[in-house]
């Protein structure tokens, strides 16, 4: 459904997207996983014909994003960070408002609506004004904005920072169903856990894609094993931690320090090492990785 090839963006010296390629099959729940300034927005952004590549290219259902912009536009529904509806409408006013700029016809605007206020739960507020809806069901109307004119593909860019955890959880299950409908869905999102819900997941660094593949098999492939480490005090752990030759990356989690080992052989080392350095290890063992651990391994190879 979606194919991109050596895909770039420059701003003057700057590369915010580096030669980045991959494709997406139809009917996936594909996850863009990276930190802030990582080029997701950037990546959306040229996918979605707002900005032109400045080398390689990009397909969506066959359609060329440089030679067929508008095309593109019909089959994609773009969803940026920020609300791009209008505060002082109500619910229907906005969709309404986006059904006439689609050019949506009378005759189907009717039942969209009704399916998409129905889905979204936004029935009981169609006269409220954007400004007075809380954060999720804002963006719950942006969605139902972005399907007004049934698009194929999904372009969601982090739709659920600064979300409760509640509405999150809504918000993922509405993707669902509209992913048992046939609907392609790109997800670009700083959440780890929401990225373990995608069939597959990039996981993307400085304007590059560093692996694409599914989450399952990212933590069956990892190169080494991953060492959960209770000790005290943490931060002078996690410093001696990283200057041990067979921590290959170090970081904390939560209460803990998640250490990346080559062999479950160089646990009895380190631990050793820690305590020699007059840290208490309170506790120590072997855990599944999750795609932080993967993400940082990746960035401890390429740093």
């Amino acid at each position: 459904m979606i194919q991109a090839e050596g895909l770039t963006r420059r701003y003057g010296t700057t590369t915010a997207v580096d030669g980045v390629s991959f494709d997406v099959r139809a009917g996936e729940v594909f996850g863009l996983l990276g930190p802030d300034g990582a080029g997701k927005t950037t990546l959306f952004r040229m996918l979605a014909t707002v900005l032109e590549p400045s080398a390689g290219s990009a397909r969506i259902g066959g359609a060329d994003v440089r030679r067929s912009p508008e095309t593109v536009k019909e089959r994609i529904g773009y969803m940026p960070q920020a609300l791009s509806l209008y505060t002082d409408m109500t619910v229907l006013e906005n969709l309404r408002f986006v059904a006439e700029v689609y050019r949506v016809p009378r005759a189907h605007l009717g039942p969209r609506l009704q399916r998409l206020l129905g889905f979204s739960r936004l029935g009981p507020f169609i006269h409220r004004r954007t400004e007075h809806l809380s954060g999720g069901m804002k963006q719950k109307l942006a969605l139902a904005a972005t399907l007004i004119h049934e698009p194929e593909v999904l372009l969601l860019d982090e739709p659920t920072t600064g979300v409760d955890p509640v509405s999150r959880r809504e918000f993922w299950q509405i993707l669902y169903d509209l992913n048992t409908q046939g609907k392609t869905v790109v997800v670009a999102t700083p959440y780890m856990d929401e990225a373990e819900r995608c069939t597959r997941v990039a996981l993307m660094h400085r304007g590059r894609i560093l692996t694409v593949d599914a989450p399952e098999q990212m933590k069956a492939h990892m190169d080494g094993i991953v060492l959960e480490v209770v000790a005290a005090p943490r931060r002078q752990a996690l410093r001696v931690a990283r200057e041990i030759a067979e921590v290959k990356a170090a970081s904390v989690f939560g209460h803990a320090l998640h250490l990346v080992l080559p062999a479950r052989e160089a646990e009895p080392r380190v631990i050793e090492t820690l305590r020699t350095a007059g840290i208490a290890v309170e506790d120590a063992r072997v855990i599944e990785p999750s795609l932080e651990d993967i993400f940082v391994s990746l960035l401890s190879r390429t740093a």
